[in-house]
């Protein structure tokens, strides 16, 4: 019989020095401690880090005794700094590009700047880690795949009701997959509402905030439930929102603006709004406010 000692434990592999080119390094989303023997070692040998704001970034970086040039890459500069950022890397630079939290690219900049690399033909490598939107998704209790990550929607009303519409048609042409918004944490209310009207009150849902952070919860309930929760206890910090899929039987049929029109062909606009909003089961003065929406679209245009 073979003694364990003729064969030791082989000594853990120290990770890769950088290489070159422009690397996307994920970063923690909250809790500082979230980062990977790798990513520090792509952050350590770089010649410059490219960050949203380097107010943040340095304050990881000062966490783990990294000292290193930060170049702010942000939505105002990002398309400016492309030339001279591809000439310094077919010069052979080691760039990271980094966001604030998160893994780079997921509803933060960079993606100008990737979409530049690859059709330069330069290395391009990445450092996998958190990511909010994934997180959240295993908290929520709702079915993890398939799902639909579409970050923030518009912050005004017309634009954002008008990407909601967007979404419930992909539900009523078949689209049955858990959704996942960002949002900021003054709108969450607003928003949810508008995901109750848009999506159906009695869809379940879930709101994470201030995920792997000492005040992290997970709300769980249905979209009028976390929308009357929100207005009554606002959250605070980075919130993610998710819906659960639309059920088989909610996909095809007529959306909520669909029986608007047609109950405003027969009633006045006011009891229009609340006879739908007492048959979908949603507040009446959301569905009053999209019933004034609709009534403004459908008004002639002046000749």
């Amino acid at each position: 019989m073979q003694d364990a000692s003729d064969n030791p434990p082989m000594p853990a592999a120290s990770p890769a020095p950088p290489l070159a080119g422009l690397t996307l390094v994920a970063t923690p989303i909250g809790n500082l401690d979230d980062i990977s023997p790798r990513a520090l070692t792509a952050l350590r040998g770089a010649d410059a880090v490219l960050c949203e704001d380097t107010r943040v970034t340095s304050r990881l970086l000062a966490r783990h005794g990294i000292s290193i040039t930060l170049w702010p890459l942000h939505d105002h500069n990002e398309e400016a700094q492309i030339p001279g950022l591809l000439a310094r890397l077919g010069q052979g630079a080691r760039l990271a590009l980094v966001s604030d939290a998160g893994t780079p690219l997921v509803s933060d900049p960079g993606f100008r700047l990737v979409r530049a690399v690859i059709a330069a033909g330069l290395p391009l490598h990445a450092v996998p880690g958190p990511n909010a939107a994934v997180t959240a998704l295993t908290l929520s209790g709702l079915p993890p795949h398939p799902f639909l990550f579409l970050g923030f929607l518009p912050a005004r009303p017309a634009a954002r009701d008008a990407e909601l519409a967007r979404i419930k048609a992909m539900e009523q042409a078949g689209l049955a997959a858990t959704l996942i918004f960002y949002e900021a944490p003054q709108r969450v209310a607003e928003t949810l509402a508008a995901l109750a009207v848009a999506l159906g009150a009695t869809r379940p849902a879930a709101l994470a905030r201030e995920l792997t952070k000492r005040f992290e919860e997970t709300r769980r309930g249905t979209l009028a439930e976390l929308a009357a929760s929100a207005l009554s206890d606002p959250p605070r910090g980075e919130v993610v929102l998710l819906a659960g899929p639309a059920s088989p039987e909610a996909q095809g049929q007529a959306s909520l603006d669909d029986a608007l029109r047609a109950a405003m062909a027969d009633m006045s606009l006011r009891d229009a709004a609340a006879a739908v909003a007492l048959g979908h089961g949603l507040p009446r003065r959301s569905v009053y406010a999209r019933a004034l929406e609709l009534a403004a679209l459908q008004k002639p245009a002046p000749e």
